[in-house]
């Protein structure tokens, strides 16, 4: 079943073509018939499991799946890395009852650029669905703030000079001309402090034109320190970069 929303994006663009899995057909179909209400979103399809959602996207090609985790026979997370794998331009957007560490670091670790609990609003879905096209991420802020708090607690560091041991870095204060980011001093996988700038205002959920505008620079230089961060940390995309960003103290200042 798939409803589709009358017209193109707002740039013009065609219509973000978009596939809904969820194994609970009122769930379901009450997305599908949201979704087919906003502009500039066309739902292609429905699938009812995993296994089903893998299969539909390889017959259909959408933009983005919104991916229930909890489902029989091929659950969420399978369904997310398997589809991310085969089908890279297709992105995953979790849409959940859950957002305990169990659910949502296994779904951003399976590739999932986005992650909403299904309390979120019909804008907040349709805004999700556009970032994660765009190539941003899309992490509501109750998932935001999990990740913080989950990430923010790391294991005290071995005093200098054990075996493991090495000094702990002081911040470095970044000039407030340029901005309030606040990278540590020794950067980890060789980032500049540009780059860490850039990935601290990721993790605060500026997209790549807020960042531009905080660091007075092009989006096309943001999008080259993105793709230089990206490359140096090994991360995939946006969630990946924030976990990062949390996980090595990476971020601004209040």
């Amino acid at each position: 079943m798939a409803g589709a929303a009358e017209g193109a994006g707002v740039s013009g663009e065609r219509p973000i073509r978009v596939l809904v899995a969820d194994d609970q057909t009122v769930v379901r179909e009450g997305i599908v018939m949201l979704l087919g209400l906003l502009p500039g979103i066309e739902v292609v399809g429905a699938a009812g499991d995993g296994e089903e959602a893998v299969r539909m996207v390889a017959e259909l090609a959408p933009d983005v799946v919104l991916m229930d985790l909890r489902m029989p026979r091929c659950d969420g997370v399978e369904a997310t890395r398997r589809i991310r794998a085969a089908h890279p331009a297709t992105e995953v957007v979790v849409l959940t009852t859950y957002a305990d560490d169990d659910s949502l670091f296994p779904a951003l670790q399976a590739g999932a650029r986005g992650y909403l609990t299904k309390d979120a609003g019909a804008e907040e879905i349709a805004r999700a669905v556009a970032d994660v096209r765009s190539g941003a991420g899309a992490l509501s802020p109750q998932v935001q703030r999990r990740l913080l708090d989950r990430l923010s607690v790391t294991p005290a560091a071995p005093a200098p000079g054990t075996p493991s041991g090495h000094p702990v870095a002081s911040p470095v204060p970044v000039p407030q001309s340029q901005s309030q980011s606040q990278p540590p001093a020794a950067l980890p996988d060789g980032l500049t402090v540009r780059e860490a700038e850039v990935l601290a205002l990721i993790a605060d959920g500026l997209s790549n034109a807020e960042i531009a505008g905080e660091l007075f620079v092009s989006q096309a230089t943001v999008k080259t320190h993105i793709n230089n961060l990206f490359a140096k940390t090994a991360v995939r995309d946006r969630a990946q970069a924030v976990a990062y960003a949390f996980r090595h103290g990476i971020r601004r200042s209040s």
